[in-house]
């Protein structure tokens, strides 16, 4: 229940709520709420905001379900290969919704973009999944290890062979960029040159989902080898540990979510962490897991469904048929709290109905 709880939480922020925290921050100015507005947007390149763990948590998340997902496989007779083909199927079923999301039915394939968030969440979860099932605890800490520590140094000394005295750590002469334009087809999201979601910064990502997929090994431990309230411990230390080294690391690699840097890696898996330790130890642990969740887990069991539906169906529309009116007589910084705050409703409840007809989008 807080896996679902938390995906919901941070879904919430795709899904709008983000806007609304923007537009309440907007009617009393000053330097603390003007601060917390600037945390609902991405950093134009180093650096960290709230905004930027986002995409992460949800990469993070969906590798802590794995190893239950898993389980569940194994218990009901399937083999090897077919967790095989379900894994590369899941992850071929992101790309294409992916293309769609980008327009592909716009049949403008000469700008059309092939790389998107949730090509980026199949290609790191699918390669992730497949160490699980292939290999053992150690190996993939090693892996998880060699990636890191890889394309750090790849990150800080080898740039863009293409652009002259090219500084590695920029977005136009990082080493990132140029593999993109060397294979990833079809247009790059700046400029035709670079692209947040290509081909080689999925590699670190891989690791973001490889710590999810730890996690959900050391939440499914039996009691009796471990008990919710050491869980919990467990991913805080960890948490800890990983924040530490994205500090100590931030001189030499700085933290960027478009590079996916390995010291992003290890922040953002921090926050992860003590987000996921916080859910588990509420609602699992301690049982406090009343009406409130439900806030939540409708949005979390339908993540992929309100992420597509966003781009397909006009919410804002919607929303402005009902609440317009009542906007348009107030002050625009309070009519923007409305239509926000209605946009954000409105997707709430089209995901409300959904979960009450007990129909979810599963891939």
């Amino acid at each position: 229940m807080s896996l679902d709880a938390l995906r919901g939480f941070d879904m919430f922020f795709i899904m709008g709520l983000s806007s609304v925290i923007v537009a309440l921050c907007a009617l009393w100015p000053n330097d603390v709420t003007n601060a917390v507005a600037r945390s609902m947007g991405h950093v134009s390149w180093d650096g960290l905001r709230h905004h930027d763990t986002i995409f992460p948590l949800f990469l993070f998340l969906a590798g802590v379900s794995f190893p239950f997902s898993y389980a569940k496989q194994r218990e009901n007779g399937r083999s090897t290969m077919e967790i095989h083909l379900k894994i590369i199927r899941r992850a071929a079923i992101l790309i294409l919704l992916g293309l769609i999301y980008n327009g592909l039915f716009r049949l403008d394939f000469e700008n059309l973009r092939c790389a998107s968030v949730l090509a980026r969440i199949g290609i790191a979860w699918m390669i992730a999944a497949l160490l699980y099932v292939n290999c053992g605890l150690r190996t993939r800490i090693g892996v998880s290890l060699f990636i890191l520590v890889g394309y750090a140094l790849l990150s800080k000394y080898v740039g863009a062979p293409d652009v002259a005295d090219a500084d590695p750590l920029s977005r136009e002469g990082c080493f990132v960029g140029y593999f993109d334009r060397c294979f990833l087809p079809g247009h790059l999201y700046f400029d035709g040159r670079f692209d947040p979601e290509g081909l080689l910064s999925a590699l670190p990502a891989v690791v973001t989902a490889m710590l999810g997929i730890f996690t959900g090994e050391l939440i499914r431990l039996p009691e009796d080898r471990m008990s919710g309230s050491r869980k919990t411990l467990w991913m805080l230390a960890g948490a800890a540990v990983l924040a530490v080294v994205a500090i100590a690391g931030n001189g030499f690699v700085p933290v960027n979510k478009m590079l996916w840097s390995s010291t992003f890696v290890c922040a953002v898996g921090a926050y992860s962490l003590a987000m996921m330790a916080l859910f588990y130890y509420v609602i699992d642990v301690r049982g406090l897991n009343g009406r409130w969740t439900l806030l939540f887990r409708v949005v979390g069991m339908n993540s992929i469904t309100i992420y597509m539906a966003q781009r397909i169906v006009n919410f804002g529309g919607i929303s402005n048929f009902f609440v317009g009116g009542p906007a348009g007589l107030c002050p625009e910084n309070i009519a923007a709290v409305i239509t926000s705050t209605g946009y954000v409703v409105v997707c709430w409840l089209f995901l409300w109905f959904l979960y009450r007809k007990q129909t979810f989008l599963k891939i």
